[in-house]
């Protein structure tokens, strides 16, 4: 067989960066035929497709970084025809055997897809979805940098002068603060009361804009949501919120998700297998999209109190031989600090002065097992006070009035004590 012209086709690998494209066409049979660069651009992109179909018939492109660098190009491609195969970076222990340059990368990624180790269908990006990630990336960026506002405004009012201090102390919800605070009159700045002031209300006015811009955002997402999905935001327990996450994770083009059980390993809510030798058993799954795993797990959680469907299955697990979903994965963000507690064993009441140490460090091991798994896993902070900000507010901004506990009855503690004093009345 001839090599420069096998009859299944070349396969072209693509290294992206962002200014300039490196690709590499292989034969059928792995032989290499030819190496180009292109630039990052409409222009570029009509370079490399010809150069491609210059060498013989295209089976299939293998581009790396189809969500980033990669994404014009992978557009392109599908406009034109063409198969695109959505390739990983290579392995370290590859890089370490071959070197690595562009070229090296660029035909690591044809073989990848000649040796049908690359299979994906990248994200089409073209329609509905892709308005839907775009505009949630705005509205994100505005909740942080809005909680980050809020923090700051606190932590100026607690080390502010002790008449300021005291005029703000009585002031209810964030937006009335706000608004309070905006409307401050520092003059000039000769004192520590009027620097407060003027630094209380400069971050005041920005969280008010930032109010505004999310709940702008906020809209858009709606109309957008309940136009790309109006069957999936009329189940119940699934909110526009919830919805934006599970659609970002399929796609433009959903059809590339052959499977629920490749949507559920897309969602990192699939076990995954560890056994060894005569020990057969599964872990949980720590990779995947975590937005959308904790979007299955805020469906569960709603579920599990308003739909009576799911509040009759809960209630029959036991009798199944299952175990009931308090107390197994909803999702594997959260399930990893339960399981870790439920497999445990028994604590017995403390009886003595070691038994109270061994409780109380019990649990303060399980909440450092809820933080881990629900906001130390799921970020990258770029240093340690962005690390301590993002901890005060988990702590005090949601784990303590809001998230639901299961010794509480999964009850948040203002839920609970909402309860607790209707009852004593």
């Amino acid at each position: 067989m001839d090599l420069q012209s096998p009859a299944g086709g070349i396969v072209v690998g693509v290294d992206t960066h962002k200014h300039v494209h490196a690709a590499v066409s292989l034969s059928a049979l792995g032989a290499r035929l030819g190496a180009t660069t292109a630039p990052a651009s409409r222009d570029g992109y009509r370079r490399i497709t010809s150069w491609a179909r210059s060498l013989g018939a295209v089976s299939a492109f293998g581009v790396e970084g189809t969500g980033s660098y990669g994404a014009g190009l992978a557009r392109a491609l599908r406009e034109a025809g063409h198969r695109v195969v959505e390739v990983n970076r290579p392995d370290r222990s590859a890089r370490r055997r071959n070197g690595k340059d562009d070229m090296l990368d660029a035909e690591a990624a044809a073989r990848a897809v000649l040796a049908g180790q690359a299979t994906a269908e990248p994200k089409a990006g073209t329609s509905s979805v892709e308005m839907i990630r775009h505009i949630k990336i705005a509205r994100d960026a505005a909740v942080k940098a809005k909680t980050q506002a809020m923090l700051t405004i606190k932590s100026i009012i607690v080390g502010a002068p002790a008449e300021l201090r005291e005029q703000l102390e009585g002031l209810g919800g964030p937006v009335a603060l706000a608004r309070r605070l905006a409307a401050l009159r520092p003059g000039l700045i000769t004192s520590t009361t009027a620097s407060a002031k003027a630094a209380l209300r400069a971050t005041a006015r920005r969280w008010l804009m930032l109010h505004k811009e999310i709940a702008a955002h906020d809209r858009e997402l709606d109309a957008l949501v309940s136009a790309a999905a109006p069957q999936l935001t009329a189940a119940p327990g699934i909110a526009n919120a919830t919805a934006a996450a599970l659609l970002l994770v399929a796609g433009d083009n959903p059809e590339r998700i052959r499977s629920e059980a490749a949507f559920a390993k897309l969602c990192g809510a699939c076990p995954i297998p560890a056994s060894s030798g005569r020990t057969n058993r599964h872990r949980l799954n720590r990779g995947g999209d975590r937005q959308a795993n904790a979007a299955l797990h805020r469906i569960v959680v709603t579920r599990m109190r308003i739909h009576r469907p799911t509040i009759d299955y809960v209630a029959g697990a036991p009798r199944r031989g299952r175990p009931s979903p308090r107390s197994c994965a909803a999702s594997s963000a959260t399930s990893r600090a339960r399981l870790s507690r439920s497999s445990m064993p028994a604590v017995s009441p403390p009886t003595g002065p070691l038994d109270r140490h061994r409780s109380i460090n019990a649990m303060a091991e399980a909440f450092f097992a809820t933080l881990e798994c629900e906001l130390l896993d799921r970020r990258r902070f770029s240093s340690q006070a962005e690390a301590r900000m993002a901890v005060f507010a988990f702590i005090e901004g949601f784990y303590n009035p809001t998230r639901r506990h299961s010794a509480l009855g999964y009850l948040s503690p203002i839920e609970y004590e909402t309860r607790a004093m209707a009852e004593n009345d």
